[in-house]
């Protein structure tokens, strides 16, 4: 089974809805769940916010938080996954933003992902996950991945 299927199994037995915000993903966590039959049973919707503009109109990123850490944040993954779970019917959501590449700095490389995890009555995971310089497909697809896995860690038994 994959990822994916077993999410929508998992997010199923838990009563469990799910939104999306990605940003250099692309849309591709939403995609991978809503390639799976009966997800609609499970997933409300996703964001796609590649600007910083959409990330403050569609969920709530603030000007200040962009300013101080940028898009590439652990803070600023927070409050996107915060939007998505406020601004939706959602129990969890996810969000990505990073840097799939070509590209970066010395001080945000290449492959950096930070991630979030909101769910309804718990407190807002962050992490980052240095991918390295993989190449943009391999990061992007890496990342869907991982998001996938903090998903279905959230939804454990």
């Amino acid at each position: 089974m994959s990822a994916a299927a077993e999410l929508v199994a998992r997010a199923r037995a838990a009563g469990a809805v799910i939104a999306t915000a990605e940003s250099c993903t692309g849309g591709m966590v939403a995609a991978a769940i809503t390639d799976i039959a009966g997800a609609s049973d499970v997933f409300d919707r996703g964001f796609v916010t590649y600007s910083n503009a959409a990330k403050q109109a569609m969920l709530g990123v603030r000007g200040a938080t962009l300013a101080a850490h940028g898009a590439v944040s652990e803070p600023v993954a927070r409050e996107m996954a915060e939007g998505a779970l406020s601004r939706s019917a959602a129990t969890l959501a996810v969000a990505v933003t990073g840097i799939a590449g070509p590209g970066g700095s010395e001080v945000k490389p290449e492959g950096r992902v930070c991630f979030a995890l909101a769910a309804a009555g718990r407190p807002t995971r962050s992490e980052t996950v240095e991918f390295g310089a993989a190449g943009r497909a391999v990061v992007r697809a890496r990342a869907r991945d991982h998001a996938l896995a903090l998903l279905l860690a959230a939804l454990a038994p």
